[in-house]
């Protein structure tokens, strides 16, 4: 078997971590859990509605009023069963959006200024000008104090609702306004501690701040973090209930203390050893050590929302609804509403607002040339998302039971916000259908750019063949340096049938050195040699220094001389920005990205998934 494998799973910390474009991932995974996850909250609150309604309307109130109490030894503490999901289970609800906030500074869409700048500054907008508009209208009643109702989006609806009612090819959209809801996520979190909590004492505060920090220091031990993160994640939730602060704000804090991080190269091959010492003499030993060295590649905040999104979003949200948007709509009800500046300041707020200050924001970020929007992004999408950003329910009514202490200002706040997030989806409807039926969308990234042209591209396999595959890929990318073995097994099985075409697509905020690899296999190219030159280039994705190209030059035989002067060429240069070009044209930012045909693949990207998709595409052509 060789030499022996070490069987420790202490995490390694490389100098320079690979960060693979693929771990960029969305914020969900796809339109139909999407419309899942809405469809679930929306039954939750149609079902809470009913229930309020129904000749058995007083038990809805009897249901969730009951108390709990725990005591140990002589601490006791009673809590409404409402209360225990609006602040003890919804706590998990508020640590998923604080890892989701972590993941999108450090890895996501945040990370790159130039486009976040429209929509964070449009989610500013979202938060301050809502809060205007309800003060102008409730700013002098008794309920003023309950502006932060208006100021936060629903996410889980507003992506549902995307996927149910959205515009012709929304993902530019979508991209925008999960963007945009991460801040607002922000703005909001700030509000509710801020704002929202009082009579705080500093004692308990200062001991839930050193859990936090023991949580933070999770990251370095050996063994044991899944424990230790639990012994002390209840640890700063008792504390920071003890505070006054708002305790669900613990879950934020606690997901801020996760580490997020690309998966790293090193760890990644660390993972493939073991995997492949299972396999060749499969142990109980070995199978523990893989599974350890597995998990270690992947962030702690990347498993944790895997394993925690669920049940968020399948069970605490729903009851979450379950036990807030129980609304009675009797006459009496509904006409004190209708009657109170309560009521039409959410109304304002979430309507008027949200479409006004993100709408008239990107505006004016665009005009001054603050920002740009997206390719395939129009103002009139944006006002249709800033639209659908009125739809204010999770957050809205958790705010309305912490700042509203009357149950009958209670019932027309919660009113309000219902009648208000459905007032925004259909005005969100009409402006999509409005601006698609003035201004047809055309499809970003879902269809090449520039047509595979035998004269220009790198072809491997016959130029006229039926089936072609195009990659988008960076030969410092250790993931594309792996999909070579999918494309070689790929060409096996398909022969003749496949055109496979290579083109640029350099990431340079995050490998240092894939400009300089795209030129050397360019300027290889032209004494034809581009594809040896890949090879060279993958497996030596940790030596791409300007000399080590040069040598890999030699190694193939090449002539050096020209092969520098070629490296050096305007020509060469044209020819890998030109293809970086179209990729920015198409929206593609992860490698390795794939083409059929000219559908952009989505999904997995392994041989067998290639050749189904390949095949598909010839039967659907046929």
């Amino acid at each position: 078997m060789g030499e022996p494998i070490e069987l420790s799973t202490a995490p390694s910390r490389p100098d320079r971590p690979a960060r693979p474009g693929r771990s960029r991932r969305p914020r969900f995974s796809g339109g139909s859990s999407e419309r899942t996850a809405a469809g679930l909250l929306l039954l939750a609150t149609l079902v809470a509605i009913t229930w309020a309604n129904s000749p058995m309307s007083a038990t809805y109130d009897e249901f969730w009023s009951t108390e709990i109490e725990l005591a140990v030894g002589s601490f006791e503490a009673h809590i409404s069963l409402r209360h225990l999901v609006n602040d003890g289970i919804m706590t998990l609800f508020f640590f998923a959006i604080g890892l989701e906030v972590k993941r999108e500074i450090t890895l996501g869409e945040l990370t790159d200024r130039s486009r976040a700048m429209v929509p964070v500054i449009a989610a500013v907008a979202g938060l301050v000008v809502p809060a205007l508009f309800f003060l102008a209208v409730a700013g002098t009643t008794e309920q003023a104090h309950a502006w932060g109702a208006v100021i936060s989006t629903d996410t889980a609806f507003l992506v549902g609702a995307l996927a149910v009612i959205g515009p012709k090819f929304p993902a530019r959209l979508r991209i925008f306004l999960l963007t945009l809801a991460v801040v607002d996520d922000v703005g909001a979190l700030g509000a509710i501690a801020i704002f929202y909590s009082d009579d705080i004492q500093i004692w308990p505060l200062l001991l839930s701040i050193a859990f936090l920090a023991g949580v933070f220091l999770v990251r370095y031990l050996p063994v044991g973090r899944g424990p230790a993160y639990a012994v002390l994640s209840i640890g700063a939730w008792v504390a920071m209930y003890a505070s006054g602060v708002h305790p669900t704000l613990a879950g934020v804090a606690i997901a801020l203390m996760i580490p997020v991080f690309p998966p790293r190269r090193r760890d990644v091959e660390r993972a493939v050893e073991l995997t492949t010492a299972f396999r060749q003499s499969p142990s109980s030993e070995y199978a523990a050590a893989a599974t350890r060295s597995l998990r270690a590649s992947i962030s702690e905040n990347e498993r944790l929302q895997t394993a925690y999104s669920p049940y968020v979003t399948y069970i605490v949200l729903p009851l979450f609804a379950l036990a807030n948007a129980g609304v009675r709509l009797d006459a009496e009800t509904v006409g004190a509403a209708l009657g109170s500046l309560l009521f039409w300041g959410i109304i304002a707020g979430l309507v008027v607002g949200k479409f006004v200050g993100i709408t008239a924001t990107t505006a004016i970020v665009r005009a001054t040339g603050l920002g740009t929007l997206a390719p395939g992004l129009t103002l009139a999408r944006v006002a249709g998302g800033a639209a659908l950003s009125g739809i204010g329910f999770t957050i809205s009514l958790f705010i309305v039971d912490i700042a509203i202490d009357d149950p009958l200002a209670q019932a027309e706040a919660r009113f309000g916000v219902l009648v208000a997030s459905a007032v925004a989806f259909l005005l969100a409807w009409v402006v999509f259908r409005v601006s698609d039926r003035l201004q047809p969308p055309v499809p970003v990234g879902g269809t090449l750019a520039r047509p595979v042209d035998p004269e220009r591209d790198h072809i491997r396999g016959p130029v006229d063949a039926p089936l072609t595959l195009v990659e988008y890929g960076d030969f410092e990318c250790p993931f594309c340096s792996r999909a070579t073995g999918s494309i070689d097994h790929v060409r096996s099985v398909l022969g003749d049938d496949l055109r496979y075409v290579w083109r640029h697509l350099p990431l340079t905020e995050v490998h240092d050195h894939a400009v300089d690899a795209a030129r050397a296999a360019e300027a290889a190219a032209k004494q034809d040699a581009f594809y040896e030159m890949g090879q060279l280039l993958f497996a030596n994705q940790d030596r791409l220094e300007v000399d080590d190209l040069c040598g890999y030059a030699e190694q193939l035989g090449l002539d050096p001389e020209r092969f520098l002067e070629d490296f050096n060429s305007t020509e060469v240069a044209n020819r890998v920005t030109d293809d970086a070009l179209d990729a920015e044209v198409m929206d593609l930012h992860s490698t390795p990205t794939f083409f059929i045909g000219e559908k952009r693949h989505k999904g997995h990207y392994d041989a067998a998934t290639l050749v189904e998709a390949l095949r598909a595409s010839r039967e659907q052509s046929s």
